[in-house]
C-alpha cells in the first residue's frame, strides 16, 4: 500500500476555488502532462469523511495518460463552505445539482467518476441528466445502503455528532480506529494532523445528512442501467462497505466494465494508486478509441 503521507498536490496541479452557478467549490485541478496528447477531462467527487485530497496520487499518472483532472470538496466537505446545521443543504438532490454546477464550470463533457458515498452522489447527478458526461466509473462504490457494521459505525459517528463538538468526535475516532467510512482514507494520504485538520474543515450538517443517506440508500441500479453511458465498477480485492461480490453483481446489472485492484481495499485510490490509475485511463481510453465498453 502507498505511504506517501502528503495533501500537497503535484506541481503542475493548481488548488483554487472554482464558481459556479451554485455557490464556490475547492477544487485541485490537474493539466494534461505537456507533450501528451488531451483526451478528455475527468471530475472526481470524494466519498464520506473525505476530500479532493484522496485523489492526490491519482492526478500525475492520469496527467501523463492524456486527461486533465479535477477533484472537488462537495458542499460542506473540507475547504467548501456549506450550512453548520441545516442538513436540507445535503439532500443528495441537492448534491447532484452541485455536481452539475460543477461540471458546467469546468467545462462538460466530462468523465464523472465518484468514490464511495461520493459514487451514489454521482450516480444521482446521471439520473438528474446524463448528457454532460462521457461515462460513469464508481470507485467502491455499491448499488445500496452500506453494510450493517459500517451502519452501526456510521451511527455511532451521528450519535457522537449530536451531544459532542468536531474536535471531540475526532478524538473518539482515534480512540476506536476509523472505520473505512469514517475519518478515512486511514492509509496513504495525509497524517494524522493534516486529516484532523480536514474533519474539523467540514461541517457537521453534511456528515449528519450524508451518513443518513449511506444507510438509507436505496438499490437503484435498475434506473442507472437504463441511461445510455458507459460505466465503469472498480474495487479493491476486499470490501467491507460494500462487500465485493454485491459490486460485481451491480457490475453485471449495469453491462460496465469491472475492474478489481490486487492488493487494495476501501481506497484504491490510496491503496494502489497506479494500477488504479492505469484500470481508470484504459476504460477512458476504450471510450476515446470509439469502443463502448458496455455489452449489448
Amino acid at each position: 500500500m502507498s505511504r506517501r503521507v502528503s495533501f500537497t498536490p503535484p506541481p503542475t496541479a493548481r488548488a483554487y476555488p472554482l464558481r459556479t452557478a451554485r455557490g464556490v467549490f475547492a477544487v485541485v485541478d490537474s493539466p494534461v502532462a505537456v507533450g501528451a496528447e488531451p483526451k478528455g477531462v475527468v471530475v472526481m467527487l470524494p466519498g464520506f469523511t473525505g476530500s479532493k485530497e484522496d485523489f492526490t496520487l491519482l492526478h500525475e499518472p492520469l496527467s501523463a495518460r492524456g486527461y486533465r483532472t479535477v477533484a472537488v470538496d462537495g458542499r460542506g466537505q473540507f475547504e467548501s463552505d456549506g450550512p453548520e446545521t441545516d442538513e436540507s443543504a445535503y439532500a443528495q438532490a441537492e448534491l447532484a445539482r452541485d455536481v452539475h454546477a460543477q461540471v458546467d464550470a469546468v467545462g462538460a463533457p466530462v468523465h464523472l467518476l465518484g468514490h464511495s458515498c461520493g459514487g451514489q452522489i454521482a450516480r444521482a447527478a446521471v439520473l438528474l441528466d446524463h448528457t454532460p458526461f462521457r461515462s460513469l466509473t464508481l470507485m467502491s462504490s455499491g448499488p445500496a445502503q452500506i453494510s450493517d457494521s459500517q451502519q452501526q459505525r456510521v451511527k455511532l459517528l451521528r450519535d457522537a455528532l449530536a451531544v459532542m463538538s468536531m474536535a471531540k468526535v475526532w478524538e473518539a475516532i482515534q480512540a476506536m480506529g476509523p472505520p473505512e467510512e469514517v475519518g478515512g482514507p486511514a492509509v496513504g494520504i495525509g497524517d494524522a494532523d493534516l486529516l484532523r485538520r480536514r474533519w474539523l474543515g467540514t461541517k457537521p450538517a453534511q456528515l449528519l445528512a450524508t451518513g443518513r443517506q449511506l444507510c438509507t440508500e436505496p438499490d437503484r441500479v435498475g434506473e442507472l442501467a437504463a441511461v445510455p453511458l458507459p460505466f465503469h465498477v472498480l474495487s479493491g480485492a476486499r470490501d467491507d462497505t460494500w462487500p465485493v461480490p454485491l459490486l460485481d453483481d451491480m457490475s453485471v446489472r449495469l453491462h460496465a466494465h469491472r475492474t478489481v485492484v490486487p492488493g487494495a481495499e476501501h481506497s484504491p485510490n490510496a491503496d494502489q494508486p497506479l494500477p488504479t490509475a492505469r484500470a481508470l485511463a484504459d476504460f477512458w481510453d476504450g471510450l476515446t478509441d470509439g469502443r463502448d465498453e458496455r455489452p449489448q
